[in-house]
């Protein structure tokens, strides 16, 4: 890891900025004794960022009966820790939508990014259910790193992030350490280190491209994520329906489920993805990926069995 090409890219105008509110917000989060109190207090000091709470917990994703107009109603409703996975995700679509990512496709950055982080938290729920928001939120900003080395290093990155597109090939660790000393996996997780997010997520984040992540929880949560972006692209392009059976086996293996987990998991996904996409203000296309991949990978099962 070359920590001076690291370095200068956190200091460059293409790290986004975080408001101060939900800074002091994560600041708050890393002590394990932290109170309610301390939460509410310092979202409460921005109107903003309240409207924002109350908008996110009365969406359809969550099903409230009766409206909730209480900050302290509705961080209780959410729990902090999908408050903070939240805040950051809306705060950063909204600001990364704007950058200057040499020509990089943010809409479908973003698309991808949350099928990924989807499938990853419904993947958490069966592997490591005490982890769900923090896998959750590690899938969310897993790449964070692309767009960012795409603004800060035009020259040097542009080439491998078009790749980051529909039908783009997956680019090595081993080609972008060629091209600019460092992956954009070490550096998003340098990033999620600076917005003080959990070690444990900013290590998976580092290790989700590794070939062994290792038998920790950062390391299995590695393991999701990288089984969960597979299976993301193709959940976000017209796939050729001859690699799907190959990719969803590969994905899943590595995850450590068998392959009818993602069957079952399947068709609840794009309703989980528009709910989310409505919250988070991400384009979202309709599509009927979903059901070619369940049928797919139905038939393949079948030929195991």
């Amino acid at each position: 890891m070359n920590s001076r090409v690291l370095e200068a890219i956190k200091k460059s105008a293409a790290v986004p900025s975080v408001p101060t509110v939900v800074t002091r917000f994560l600041e708050i989060m890393q002590d394990s004794n932290y109170k309610y109190e301390d939460l509410v207090k310092v979202l409460s000091s921005d109107a903003g960022t309240v409207s924002e709470i109350l908008r996110l917990v009365n969406s359809a994703l969550f099903g409230v009966r009766q409206k909730i107009v209480s900050l302290q109603q509705a961080l209780t409703l959410l729990g902090p820790k999908r408050t903070r996975s939240l805040l950051l995700g809306r705060y950063l679509v909204d600001t990364m939508s704007k950058t200057n990512a040499s020509g990089l496709d943010m809409s479908y950055f973003w698309r991808r990014s949350l099928a990924c982080s989807v499938v990853a938290s419904r993947f958490a729920d069966k592997l490591l259910p005490k982890f769900r928001d923090e896998v959750f939120i590690g899938a969310l900003l897993a790449d964070i790193g692309i767009p960012i080395l795409a603004d800060a290093l035009a020259d040097q990155y542009g080439q491998i992030a078009d790749e980051y597109a529909p039908r783009g090939r997956r680019v090595s660790v081993e080609e972008e350490i060629e091209a600019i000393e460092v992956t954009h996996a070490q550096v998003s997780a340098m990033i999620l280190k600076y917005w003080t997010l959990p070690d444990e997520v900013a290590v998976a984040v580092n290790l989700h491209h590794s070939a062994n992540p290792g038998p920790t929880d950062s390391g299995k949560m590695a393991c999701i994520i990288n089984g969960a972006d597979r299976i993301s692209k193709l959940l976000c392009e017209v796939p050729n329906e001859e690699e799907i059976g190959a990719i969803c086996t590969d994905a899943t293996t590595f995850v450590g489920v068998e392959l009818g987990v993602l069957v079952d998991l399947l068709p609840t996904i794009e309703q989980d993805l528009e709910e989310l996409a409505d919250v988070l203000r991400i384009d979202v296309i309709p599509s009927t990926v979903y059901s070619l991949i369940a049928k797919t990978v139905q038939e393949q099962i079948q030929q195991v069995v």
